[in-house]
């Protein structure tokens, strides 16, 4: 990118009255070079079928490209027009449930024929009216997509052409491999195939949602396919990505493989919705922001962020300048809210943009102003951030499918269950409270060997071929930190039977026959002792109270433990239990020229924190001396330099020490020496550009 981006969905077919004028000065005033239209209004841009007006559309990028604002078209094929589904009703998905009923937005099967030739032809006819504008920097293909639980007639048709090809036409193989005997599931004729949604079989299942999501990336292949055939070389294609929605962006997509859907774009786009007020940490847009710079190892647009967004998430004064320049040290090249203004009639009629609904300069609005000003003029020193990233996260659609399947579930002893995104968020949020940036990796990546550490949470399906590949990274000299629930089946949920972890025993050293759900169970071994150690030197040096350690309940295994009985491996923590206590918990066992490290339960995080560490000193990784609320994010910027983010999460003003070579503050211009105190007012940052 040439500048940063900093902008906002604009809706002018939404507005109660022409403020086209009004809106463009306030934008203007604010800094916002960028707009994003077009991407909601399919039944506004063709009312009738093959009736079609982009007035609205013209008329705003009239009006942008007067006042020297970029515009990003979105194509309007996320909800479809009630004359569409009038006329051919059976557009609406079909589901588990049954089919949509019409309404909401995304309740089209996105590979039913009709509806794939309506699509086509309003986006074609969109280019025809846009492509060719000088203000029109790029295209957002589709919104938020996803497969929609798409289950119908034609898509299990192709779900049964997919099976056969995996299977090469081989119905045996595929009963043996999906355990399909169980219960007379099995299938001894192609066109005996039952309904998939009725399936209880695991692997069977599982496989369909695979399935579901390649769907996705045919979809926006086919789509930027189109576009491609209208746009400037200078316009890039992008799509926003989001997450699993726990009321706030968490995890890992279910129903899309991220990695492969983004292979269709020129650059990768996201929307990242997050907790506010107190409960702001900048944990979500760091999750958010690595997994797409990951996705292409580039930078990467944010499509959508909250600017108000719901009454629970009206910033506090500094908190929208804060989140914004979090973005920005994730590596992302704009930050675009959802939305400008706030609408008046529907669905979201209370999830405000930067403008609440009378349409007058407030609080976030003002601020937003300051941000606009701010990267005018420091932008070129901030865009292009460019990271070097010594860990890895490796994450798995397959694994959390299978989890979703067999997962740690609830039980009467007071486990609440969990599921993949809650192990990796576990792992993820303590990384980022100890300020280890990390990229992510996925099982087709290659060039293992650029990471010093490489981080496997609860990889309960995978083939056996990426097993090999962690065996070879350990022998190489890398150093591997696995969880519980790893190498547990392989990518079609089949149970090893090998003796657990299959392969990975192999670098692991270690080895398991049983599990339980932890009941009054401790945890105790040589890593307590130094921790406890850690502690009471650390109160020595800071001349405070000896405490009674830490507490009893964070040294507690927690939801689900393996029974761990070590072969080459050395104990680092065991059981502390009178049942369980001749088995280990957490080992540690070299290979090769590396070190592999297995951790059989879930721990409080002040534990975890602890045994990162220990992992990360074992790969030589650098490990900061800032910790949250302060969090400190860097990369090289376009000039060469390093830059340093430092972010204050907390309501509470925060010191950190500059212990790099002399430095320019970047906001201030001032200059930053050796041993000098940073001071973070609450909810603010200072940025410093020096030499690495």
């Amino acid at each position: 990118m040439k500048e940063l981006l900093f902008g906002a969905a604009y809706y002018d077919e939404y507005m109660p009255y022409d403020r086209l004028d009004q809106d463009v000065a306030l934008m203007k005033k604010a800094g916002i070079n960028t707009v994003r239209i077009a991407e909601s209004t399919w039944s506004t841009c063709e009312p009738q079928e093959g009736v079609f007006d982009f007035s609205h559309v013209e008329r705003v990028m009239d009006a942008m490209e007067e006042a020297g604002i970029h515009v990003i078209i979105g194509t309007p094929t996320y909800a479809v027009p009630a004359w569409m589904v009038k006329s051919h009703p059976d557009v609406l998905v079909t589901t588990a449930k049954g089919r949509a009923l019409y309404g909401s937005r995304q309740i089209m099967d996105i590979t039913h024929p009709v509806y794939l030739f309506y699509a086509e032809r309003v986006i074609r006819k969109l280019m025809e009216c846009t492509a060719h504008r000088k203000c029109v920097i790029g295209f957002q293909i589709d919104n938020e997509t996803k497969n929609y639980g798409t289950a119908g007639k034609n898509v299990q048709e192709k779900f049964v052409k997919y099976l056969r090809e995996k299977f090469h036409n081989d119905l045996d193989a595929m009963n043996h491999e999906f355990g399909l005997d169980y219960w007379s599931n099995r299938i001894d004729a192609w066109e005996d195939f039952p309904d998939i949604r009725g399936t209880v079989n695991g692997s069977l299942g599982a496989e369909f949602e695979k399935f579901q999501r390649t769907l996705v990336d045919d979809f926006l292949a086919w789509q930027a396919a189109i576009v491609s055939e209208y746009r400037r070389e200078d316009q890039f294609i992008t799509h926003n990505f989001d997450f699993e929605w726990r009321g706030y962006s968490y995890g890992v997509q279910p129903e899309v493989n991220h990695y492969h859907a983004a292979r269709a774009l020129t650059i990768a786009g996201v929307d990242i919705y997050h907790p506010s007020q107190d409960e702001l940490t900048g944990a979500e847009i760091a999750f958010g922001g690595d997994m797409s710079r990951s996705l292409k190892n580039d930078n990467y647009l944010v499509i959508e962020t909250e600017a108000q967004g719901w009454p629970g998430w009206t910033p506090y004064r500094g908190q929208l300048r804060l989140q914004a320049y979090s973005h920005l040290a994730s590596g992302a090249d704009s930050v675009m809210y959802w939305h400008w203004h706030s609408i008046h009639n529907s669905m979201e009629t209370y999830w405000k943009g930067l403008l609440s609904h009378d349409f007058e300069e407030n609080e976030t609005y003002r601020e937003a102003c300051v941000i606009g000003q701010e990267w005018k003029e420091t932008g070129s020193h901030l865009v292009n951030l460019k990271k070097h990233n010594d860990v890895a996260i490796l994450v798995s659609n397959e694994a959390l499918t299978g989890l979703n399947w067999f997962g740690i579930e609830a039980s009467a002893d007071g486990n609440h269950g969990i599921r993949y995104n809650d192990v990796l968020r576990w792992i993820y949020d303590v990384l980022y409270r100890m300020n280890v940036e990390c990229d992510f990796i996925w099982p087709e990546s290659e060039h293992l060997d650029k990471y010093k550490a490489i981080i496997v949470p609860a990889l309960y399906a995978a083939p056996d071929d990426l097993l090999q590949r962690l065996n070879q990274y350990v022998a190489d000299g890398g150093t591997l930190f696995v969880t519980f629930k790893t190498a547990f089946s392989n990518e079609n949920l089949k149970v090893s039977h090998d003796v657990q972890p299959h392969i990975l025993r192999q670098c692991l050293g270690v080895k398991y026959h049983q599990f339980a759900f932890p009941k009054h169970v401790g945890l105790t071994g040589k890593l307590l002792q130094c921790l406890h150690g850690e502690q009471q030197k650390r109160e020595r040096s800071e001349g405070t109270t000896p405490g009674k350690g830490y507490l009893a309940s964070d040294m507690q295994a927690r939801i689900f433990m393996e029974l761990l009985l070590p072969e080459t491996a050395e104990t680092l923590l065991s059981y502390d239990h009178y049942n369980w206590g001749e088995y280990a918990a957490f080992t540690r066992n070299s290979y090769g020229k590396g070190t592999a490290f297995y951790l059989g339960c879930m721990t409080g995080e002040e534990l975890l924190t602890f045994i990162l560490e220990t992992v990360l000193q074992a790969a030589g990784v650098e490990l900061p001396q800032e910790c949250f609320p302060v969090i400190v994010r860097k990369g090289k910027n376009d000039y060469g330099k390093t830059v340093r983010y430092y972010l204050n999460y907390s309501p509470e003003k925060q010191e950190v020490s500059w212990q790099h070579s002399e430095g320019t503050e970047l906001l201030t211009g001032q200059k930053i020496q050796t041993g000098e105190t940073l001071a973070l007012e609450p909810w603010n940052l200072r940025i410093v550009e020096g030499e690495d």
